[in-house]
């Protein structure tokens, strides 16, 4: 089958980002951010989730000594990609879930990818940032991942203690429950899983 893939760009006044993401990959990948942090959590994404991934931002995080637009935006732009490289969805799982132990968390995610976006994260986290990354903008890229690729998503965290697990164990339990609701569902390759016809 042929491969599904995007490329999209975002340039504001405030980020400029690149982003090419191959769907049905082995995980292949260059992350280039500002946010040492959120590279390697997006590198653990395209890895665990086998994506091709290649991304390069530049924002204001200097200027402002903030990191909020970069990660949004990213956020923004990455959903945009699947949502643009999975196209109509005919023939794909379309449900995803997964429940990932890192040390002493456990993360669930559950997504449908049903052209409706929705999103929920239960989390607490003890300390303000892990590495440059800010906690709360963990919530802010998943909220805005959900909205641009147009899908439901929900996160709950178990156990956790260690920001840097919480966080670890969600970026890798999104990837593989993503993986799983992009997987072409071969009993029902010619057909868009929904009723309606359309997601």
């Amino acid at each position: 089958m042929k491969k599904r893939r995007a490329a999209v760009t975002r340039k504001t006044n405030e980020t400029e980002i690149k982003i090419s993401l191959v769907i049905d990959g082995s995980g292949k990948r260059t992350i280039n951010t500002p946010i040492g942090f959120l590279n390697h959590m997006l590198s653990l994404f395209a890895k665990h989730g086998l994506f091709d991934l290649n991304i390069k931002a530049i924002g204001d995080t200097n200027l402002y000594n903030d990191e909020h637009h970069v990660v949004e935006d990213i956020g923004i732009l990455l959903g945009d990609a699947f949502r643009k490289a999975l196209g109509d969805k005919k023939g794909i799982a379309r449900f995803g879930f997964f429940i990932l132990p890192m040390d002493e968390v456990i993360a669930t995610v559950v997504t449908d990818l049903s052209g409706r976006s929705a999103f929920r994260m239960r989390c607490q986290f003890s300390r303000e940032k892990v590495g440059d990354l800010a906690t709360e903008m963990v919530h802010d890229f998943w909220n805005a991942f959900a909205q641009n690729a147009k899908i439901n998503l929900q996160l709950k965290i178990e156990n956790g203690k260690n920001d840097h697990h919480i966080i670890e164990a969600i970026f890798k339990s999104c990837a593989k429950a993503m993986r799983m609701a992009c997987e072409y569902d071969l009993r029902n390759i010619n057909n868009v899983p929904s009723t309606k016809g359309v997601l």
